[in-house]
């Protein structure tokens, strides 16, 4: 029988890792849109959609705000079902070219990110998050 044993800590830590390297990738892009937003525009505005700039907003607002959001573990089932949606969104609407191997991959990454996100909609943000910390503070209040 395999049994693997963990520390409690390392258990912990896990979660909270898991969350910063999800978030990374949102962060880089909404950073990335806030200071090229033409070229964000203009891709917005080449997938046909109308109000590009107002999607280029929304993005940035998601990607960033969603991004930190789940850094810290702050509301992090919802963000995490918000972003999880956006990715699947951005995957069917911008990388749905599936023929073209570099729209296949970016297509499947948003989808490998959605169900990485729905593993923080299942099981919360972890020992290391403002929500844990929310949670526990209302514990020692109530004692």
């Amino acid at each position: 029988m395999n049994t693997i044993t963990t520390n409690t800590s390392t258990q912990s830590a896990v979660p909270a890792i898991g969350r910063l390297l999800l978030a990374a990738i949102f962060i880089f892009s909404g950073v990335g849109k806030a200071l090229a937003p033409a070229g964000t525009i203009g891709y917005i505005e080449s997938a046909g959609l109308p109000f590009a700039t107002l999607g280029l907003i929304a993005a940035i607002a998601i990607e960033l705000g969603g991004g930190v959001m789940l850094a810290l573990g702050i509301k992090a089932r919802i963000v995490a079902l918000g972003l999880a949606i956006f990715s699947v969104v951005t995957a069917l609407v911008f990388h749905n070219a599936l023929g073209d191997q570099n729209q296949l991959i970016h297509f499947m990454k948003n989808i490998a990110m959605a169900g990485g996100l729905l593993q923080v909609v299942a099981f919360g943000a972890g020992a290391y998050s403002l929500d844990a910390a929310g949670s526990r503070k209302r514990v020692v209040q109530a004692a």
